[in-house]
């Protein structure tokens, strides 16, 4: 399994479409800061990314100090860094009084229609949620927003189709339409990820870059693959073939971190993950991410965590008893 599928497969991703749109031009709307809306989106989230899609007619995206950004349909854009943003049937305009943000998505996916009755503008707003570490390790080196048009991919046209149905079933008395819309965002987002990383430009930098790298790429799918090996920069070198000095002056450069300290940080969302979802003892936990000792495991769990593993899964056990529904 690549390094994405096992990253994504491990950590636990919550996705939801929360808006369905239907603008006439003129139009503009205003959108709030992403941690302003994430208490009402996903309570419980460390880190909530919201992303837009446009399914028909064309809009333009502006942020702060930026220059606009025209989008069409099957433009799928994701603001990485959470940054309030105007959208818009041109730019400049003045946005339209903003609903209350606890009363527009009191309902989920709400319609929203507005404008002055010219040209249609189709989009679906939607939103990821995760854990803070992994956003920091899918979005670092991401530019503030991120645009990819899935209908170029083998996934979109099915994509798409498949989220219109899953809206009108989200509005129908059968069970169920919520969910599917629910793991439809996830995979609209992981296709963005997988687009982005075919498309992405030279210089570019951070996790999402290693991958698309021919030697970085190769380096961390083997450390994701078999995470409890004892690797040593030497091996990993053979693994991605080249030398052991390009590696990490690569790995470095695009990562931002030397393999080794990386593979400790993965090892550590391993164990974080086994200690939230199963009753494991910490000894066994420690030699499924690679430690021969539980001392050893439990000082690099508290270097990147800041408390021992077994105060960290009493704290995570008595957070998540304390946010279920009665």
């Amino acid at each position: 399994m690549d390094a994405l599928s096992e990253t994504l497969r491990v950590v636990q991703l919550v996705g939801a479409i929360f808006l369905q749109g239907r603008f006439t031009a003129p139009w503009c709307y205003q959108s709030p800061r992403a941690d302003a809306a994430a208490p009402l989106l996903e309570p419980d989230a460390e880190r909530v990314v919201i992303f837009h899609l446009v399914t028909e007619g064309e809009c333009f995206v502006e942020l702060d100090h930026q220059p606009p950004v025209r989008l069409g349909a099957g433009d799928v854009i994701v603001f990485s860094q959470g940054d309030a943003h105007r959208m818009g049937s041109a730019p400049g305009l003045t946005p339209a009084p903003a609903t209350p943000l606890k009363e527009l998505l009191q309902r989920r996916p709400r319609q929203l229609m507005y404008g002055g009755g010219g040209a249609p503008t189709r989009l679906l707003c939607g939103y990821l949620a995760c854990d803070a570490r992994l956003a920091r390790l899918l979005l670092a080196g991401l530019p503030p927003l991120v645009r990819v048009n899935v209908r170029g991919s083998n996934a979109g046209t099915w994509l798409e189709a498949s989220v219109r149905y899953a809206l009108a079933e989200a509005r129908s008395p059968r069970p169920g339409g919520a969910g599917v819309l629910s793991k439809l965002a996830e995979v609209l987002f992981i296709e963005v990820l997988r687009l982005y990383i075919n498309e992405q430009s030279a210089g570019r930098t951070g996790w999402l870059a290693g991958l698309g790298d021919r030697v970085v790429g190769a380096a961390l799918n083997a450390l994701h693959q078999r995470p409890a090996h004892a690797w040593t920069l030497d091996e990993l070198a053979r693994e991605a073939g080249t030398s052991r000095s390009v590696l990490a002056e690569r790995f470095q450069h695009l990562v931002g971190s030397s393999p080794m300290q990386y593979l400790i940080q993965w090892r550590m969302m391993l164990a974080a993950n086994l200690l939230c979802r199963s009753k494991a003892p910490l000894s066994r936990i420690a030699e499924d991410v690679g430690y021969q000792t539980d001392t050893a495991f439990i000082r690099a769990f508290r270097r990147e965590y800041g408390v021992p593993p077994a105060t960290w899964r009493r704290r995570r056990a008595a957070l998540e008893e304390l946010t279920e529904p009665p």
